[in-house]
């Protein structure tokens, strides 16, 4: 015996010619169905009890699957009576079709077909293992005799389902397992001769499954592999050929994907990729890309949020973070430069609209998170990697706080500090606080006791707003613990101040760089905030300050008290 053998092999490629279905387009969906029930269920540590199964089942329904394979009704006592419970409970919508799943024994055929009695419209799903891997090595059957296997099997369907008044009700599914590791011209010959058995059929009642069961191959092997079958199968009129993969290498939505441009029709797999091993296709992936590029999936994934929790119930499997869909991070950004650009692509959305001419189009976002009910609260958290964008995103649209954006890089240092400290993700409430704390209504040398505007005609009026354009302002305050007043004239409160300060009283030597405020609400009692910056003569250093009040003069004055407070601050602990 050679002992030289190499570990892994290198696959062969597929002998199909010119490879066509690589010039295709995908223009619609595939028939879907859902084995969520059958292989999601048997791979499960603790299978679905039948509560929870029937939960799932409407669930399937109502995100819109047309066929689902319910259980393997042979393999338990409990899949039997699901389908009865099913059939007898009037449980099954008028326009889904349920299938179910038998080997090609007879003991099981017979009992698959007892458990769908009375169903107006099913499907009744043999499979036979055809690779020289599992027939010769696992059964010990020749290909001959894994042919005959399958032939007599579909004679016994006919004959069970004819005895049971089901014939002409129920269509027929046959799957050659592991087709991707088989030769492929002896599945063809194997599906004739199933095909000729059953006779002549409707499209959508006779199915050729052909299965990648363990994922061997690069995706466009697959491909390939339907292309090849689809030419030289002889009966495509009266077949529907469908196609189920595992994930076994993560490959499983590429490689369906490109088997539906190879022509195939029907596609089955798994909402979130349950199922043996490293599980099914995930059908929620593929058909939310589908959606994503224009193409109807005929699937409703709008309320993501119930579907995952049903299916985590059901299961006992969490959702991944990282799911391209169903993921908690799905929409997430914690990369800077990336919050800032998925900051400016919603405000300037409707320009995206015009200039590309399709109704989302925003950077990182390939999908719109609220077609599946998700929120754009949600779609920017902060951590230490976060920049300056995505910190002002979550002030504005969860506080109403819009900082000008010469302080972005202010206030994106004392987050990214905080972060560094503590490690971690940092929610909103940590955002509001690290603001707050780091620039809003700061105590420190300047201490503002009462506010008075000074009108032309000699009367005080304390907190009023005036349009006039120049204006006096009188200012009780307290200067490193010297209570003292002081006055000053500008075009406007923010001005005055800054000249009372500075050049009457000559307390601190600044020149206001940049202020704006706003109201932070829209009923008679919303606050205002205010922003200022202003540039220290001493040594040309920029400082932001914030100031947060009912009345928006006052609010303005506490923000420049801030910036001059934090300025002050920062110059004493540089002697420091």
């Amino acid at each position: 015996m050679n002992a030289n053998y190499p570990k892994y092999a290198k696959v062969k490629p597929v002998r199909v010619g010119k490879h066509n279905w690589i010039d295709r387009e995908l223009t619609s969906a595939p028939v879907w169905c859902s084995v969520d029930l059958r292989d999601g269920n048997q791979a499960l540590p603790m299978p679905m009890n039948p509560e929870k199964k029937l939960e799932y089942f409407k669930l399937l329904c109502a995100v819109g699957f047309k066929e689902i394979e319910v259980s393997f009704p042979s393999a338990s006592q409990d899949d039997f009576d699901f389908v009865r419970k099913l059939i007898d409970g009037n449980e099954i919508p008028q326009d889904v079709r349920i299938s179910v799943l038998t080997q090609a024994r007879e003991n099981l055929i017979r009992r698959t077909v007892e458990s769908l009695k009375g169903l107006d419209r099913g499907i009744l799903h043999l499979y036979v293992a055809t690779s020289d891997l599992h027939s010769r090595i696992v059964f010990g059957k020749t290909r001959e005799e894994v042919k005959q296997m399958a032939v007599e099997g579909t004679k016994l369907v006919i004959r069970y389902l004819k005895e049971a008044g089901l014939w002409g009700k129920i269509g027929y599914e046959f799957s050659p397992e592991e087709y991707t590791d088989s030769d492929m011209d002896f599945v063809i010959d194997i599906c004739k001769a199933v095909k000729e058995t059953w006779g002549p059929s409707k499209k959508a009642d006779f199915i050729v499954n052909l299965p990648q069961t363990v994922e061997r191959r690069p995706p466009y092997h697959y491909a390939d592999m339907i292309e090849y079958f689809i030419e030289r199968y002889p009966y495509m009129d009266e077949t529907t050929v469908s196609v189920h993969s595992h994930n076994d290498q993560g490959c499983a939505v590429a490689s369906t994907e490109m088997t539906l441009l190879a022509g195939a029709e029907r596609v089955e797999g798994t909402l979130l990729g349950h199922g043996e091993r490293t599980g099914n296709l995930d059908i929620l992936i593929l058909a939310l890309n589908l959606k994503s590029r224009g193409i109807d999936p005929k699937l409703d994934f709008s309320d993501i949020q119930h579907i995952i929790r049903t299916i985590e119930n059901a299961t006992g499997i969490d959702v991944h973070e990282r799911h391209p869909y169903a993921g908690q991070l799905a929409f997430t950004a914690f990369s800077g430069s990336h919050q800032d650009a998925i900051r400016k692509g919603l405000e300037n959305l409707e320009q995206a609209k015009e200039m590309f001419r399709v109704g989302w189009k925003v950077p990182y976002l390939h999908l719109d998170p609220a077609d599946v009910g998700r929120k754009y609260e949600k779609l920017i958290r902060i951590n230490s990697q976060s920049g300056k964008g995505g910190v002002a995103y979550v002030l504005e649209h969860d506080f109403g706080i819009f900082p000008p954006k010469g302080m972005h890089p202010f206030i994106g240092a004392e987050v990214q500090k905080f972060a560094d400290a503590h490690e971690g993700e940092l929610d909103s409430s940590n955002l509001i606080r690290i603001f707050s704390e780091a620039f809003v209504n700061l105590s420190g040398s300047f201490e503002l006791l009462k506010f008075s505007r000074i009108f032309p005609d000699g009367v005080s009026h304390t907190d009023e707003s005036d349009p006039k354009a120049r204006v006096q302002v009188k200012l009780l305050l307290r200067y490193d613990g010297k209570e003292m007043e002081i006055s000053g004239e500008g075009n406007g409160p923010i001005s005055a101040t800054v000249h009372a300060i500075r050049d009457n009283a000559g307390l601190y030597s600044f020149v206001l760089e940049d202020f704006s405020e706003r109201s932070m609400g829209t009923n008679a009692d919303a606050e205002a905030m205010a922003f200022v910056g202003i540039r220290r003569n001493s040594d040309n250093q920029l400082v932001y300050g914030a100031g947060k009040h009912s009345n928006i003069d006052q609010a303005a004055i506490l923000a420049l008290f801030s910036a001059i407070n934090l300025s002050i601050r920062m110059e004493r602990s540089n002697k420091g």
